[in-house]
């Protein structure tokens, strides 16, 4: 059977193409041959489940691997400790059986738990017995746990944990596991803070045992790279390995479910249409380009997440509305609630001490969900920029030049009368607004981070394959404004382009509004003054 990619449940090596990742298997095995106990916490789809299945895997002959799914228990067998112990007892009987490291009689008082056969049955009795089947095994055990946020709403595990803590501290004197991982989207080392009353609360958390997990579990370029060099090996598409593998980075920085729907949609849709019409058509920058709008069009989970959780914490929405629509730098705060939810979900990552969004696909969903509320959609930029589109598409290409003359005429007839303080603050939304409907469901656009300030932003717009940076700034006097015309000159050079675009917030009374064009070296730049 033919490989694919993956992009639901567990990746298997055998039938899907996949990133490499036994060098961070090892690095977590070093973890459990010294006897760390893992909180494996990261985002949804972030390849959890497929690294603790191919652990287990590499685990096997060193180590008796009791690898549980909380999702295979339902909400009644977490409602008590009877049916609780019960329910995990029984999972931990079924990884056991058969394993000729365990010793029968133990295997077998286990059992007696999931068969509801001990009177007055309790947790500590039940990690007595695992004691004992610790004590009694040829290998050490390791027990891994995947999607424990299952249980993090119920006060069983809260004391499941405690029992875990307990072994952990006192493991030379009364034998224990070698290791514990638990794997899901929320630390689990907080619950404590939604079970526990103010009255009832405990300066301990029961997982403060926890090493810190610091692996990195995206994708570098060079990980995407060995997959797409496996898949070129079966279809000879002739595509840039390097150049594509670099592409599908710039878009996901390495975020696994993304990475692999990108190269999914490249190889099972996009391949064989009209515009693509096969597989050396599709891996290519205008294929990668067309398969990054697939993923805006289609409902997914992350997206539904990043939804959910903007409705749910309104910190956090008022957070990453100022990063991105304001252009506000947000410093790194471990105490800042907001700052702490992006990251568990995997919406953000700290750089140099900053919040920036997790990758440009989060980032342009995230302008399209602020963009997109009734009252955007209703302003007359929005419907304008919506009427007009069709003008500024010519051999499909953007005429980006016409798009900001039109957008200076459009913005003066609106705004014209209106103060410093309302265009300044608006001026990057306002852009983005009349923006948007033009190359809604053809083209991408993104914020470089590394200029996304209160003075200036790059607005970088991928349409058909062909790249478009367009500077927003506010005026600042001519040196200033002499200043950015060269450091766009010089971005255009990283980006390879001969062409770029500069929009300008003017509040001088004697500015003369308009479009021109210069010639800074051997780059043109198309200057627009509003």
């Amino acid at each position: 059977m033919a490989k694919r990619f993956n992009v639901t449940g567990n990746c298997r090596p055998e039938i899907h193409y996949m990133v490499d990742i036994t060098k961070r298997l090892r690095e977590i095995e070093t973890m459990i041959d010294r006897g760390d106990y893992i909180t494996l916490n990261r985002g949804r789809q972030y390849g959890k489940t497929t690294t603790l299945r191919l652990l287990a895997d590499a685990l096997r002959e060193k180590y008796v691997v009791v690898s549980i799914d909380f999702q295979n228990l339902d909400s009644s067998e977490f409602a008590g400790v009877e049916a609780f112990t019960e329910a995990f007892a029984r999972e931990f009987c079924l990884n056991i059986r058969g394993n000729d490291s365990i010793e029968k009689t133990t295997a077998e008082e286990l059992q007696k738990f999931a068969n509801g056969e001990v009177p007055r049955t309790s947790l500590r009795k039940l990690f007595l017995a695992l004691s004992e089947c610790c004590a009694r095994s040829e290998r050490p055990l390791v027990l891994l746990i995947d999607e424990v946020d299952t249980a993090s709403d119920f006060q069983v595990f809260l004391d499941f944990l405690s029992q875990l803590r307990s072994g952990y501290l006192h493991r030379d004197i009364t034998p224990t596991f070698q290791s514990v991982i638990l794997a899901g989207v929320q630390d689990i080392r907080n619950i404590k803070q939604r079970l526990r009353s103010e009255s009832d609360h405990q300066p301990n958390s029961p997982w403060n045992i926890a090493s810190v997990f610091s692996l990195d579990m995206s994708f570098s370029a060079e990980d995407i790279g060995g997959m797409l060099r496996e898949y070129e090996a079966d279809y000879e598409t002739g595509m840039d390995v390097s150049a594509v593998a670099g592409l599908i980075y710039d878009y996901t920085s390495g975020y696994p479910v993304l990475v692999s729907s990108i190269c999914k949609y490249l190889d099972e849709e996009i391949s064989g249409t009209d515009a693509f019409p096969d597989k050396s058509a599709a891996w290519t920058a205008e294929g990668v380009a067309r398969a990054v709008s697939r993923i805006y069009e289609e409902s997914n989970m992350l997206f539904e997440s990043l939804q959910d959780k903007l409705d749910t914490y309104p910190e956090l929405r008022k957070m990453l509305y100022s990063l991105l629509m304001d252009g506000k730098p947000v410093n790194y705060n471990r105490y800042d609630p907001a700052i702490q939810t992006a990251l568990m979900y995997g919406f953000i990552r700290i750089e140099n001490k900053a919040v920036v969004v997790a990758n440009r696909i989060f980032e342009t969903q995230l302008y399209d969900t602020f963009l997109a509320s009734p009252e955007m959609r209703e302003s007359e930029l929005f419907l304008r920029g919506d009427r007009e589109k069709y003008q500024f598409i010519k051999n499909n290409q953007l005429d980006m030049k016409l798009i900001l003359e039109r957008f200076v005429q459009t913005l003066s007839d609106l705004y014209g009368d209106q103060t410093q303080k309302f265009i300044e603050d608006d001026g990057r939304r306002y852009f983005l607004l009349y923006l948007r409907p033009i190359i809604n469901g053809t083209g991408n656009y993104y914020i470089e981070s590394r200029t996304r300030n209160q003075e200036r932003t790059d607005v970088i717009i991928d349409y058909l394959g062909k790249q478009y940076v367009c500077e927003l700034k506010i005026w600042h006097g001519n040196a200033y404004n002499e200043r950015g015309e060269r450091q766009l000159a010089d971005y255009l050079e990283y980006y390879h382009l001969d062409k770029g675009y500069m929009l300008s917030f003017n509040f001088n009374k004697n500015k003369k509004i308009g479009v021109h064009e210069m010639q800074i070296g051997d780059k043109t730049l198309v200057e627009a003054v509003v």
